[in-house]
């Protein structure tokens, strides 16, 4: 088993919101937490950005941006999407092929969009995507609950676990 980190549509312009900004930020002290982990053991992270040229969120625009925050590396894969889910159209399922990823542990933004198709979308392409309790984020709390009652989860502490039982690297 070779997991890996997916970190989705974590980007400046879904902070506008003060819903979601509140959300976010709640998320991302369960997301670099799971960074950490990822580093330790050597495994992937993958940071998915959302494209969307009606509300100019672009490459190269600020709102486009990952966080400052993030411990973002040259080695990181980097996933630009245009749909939900980062599955279509994009190399995303290629890429972690060729890394030899079989489950996915997955974070971000927004739960009930990107998140769930993005979830869906591993399932369908044969990955086990997995989504990490309180790393999630959505205007709406109701629907972070609804994401993970219908999806695989895991705790951080039991994650803390799992990817310590992983042979190391």
């Amino acid at each position: 088993m070779k997991p890996a980190l997916l970190v989705i549509d974590v980007q400046k312009a879904y902070f506008e919101n003060p819903d979601a900004a509140k959300s976010l930020n709640k998320a991302m002290e369960y997301i670099d937490a799971a960074i950490e982990l990822f580093r330790k053991k050597n495994l992937p992270v993958v940071f998915i950005q959302h494209k969307d040229e009606r509300d100019n969120v672009v490459p190269g625009s600020e709102g486009f941006d990952l966080p400052d925050a993030f411990d973002v590396r040259p080695e990181d894969l980097r996933i630009t999407k245009t749909y939900g889910n980062a599955f279509n159209h994009t190399s995303l399922k290629k890429d972690l092929d060729a890394l030899k990823v079989d489950t996915l542990i997955i974070t971000g933004f927004c739960a009930e969009w990107c998140v769930l198709s993005t979830t869906r979308g591993a399932e369908d392409v044969d990955l086990h995507p997995i989504v990490l309790l309180g790393s999630i984020a959505s205007p709406s709390s109701e629907n972070i609950r609804f994401v993970e009652s219908v999806s695989e989860v895991i705790s951080y502490g039991a994650l803390e676990i799992f990817l310590e039982a992983l042979p190391a690297k």
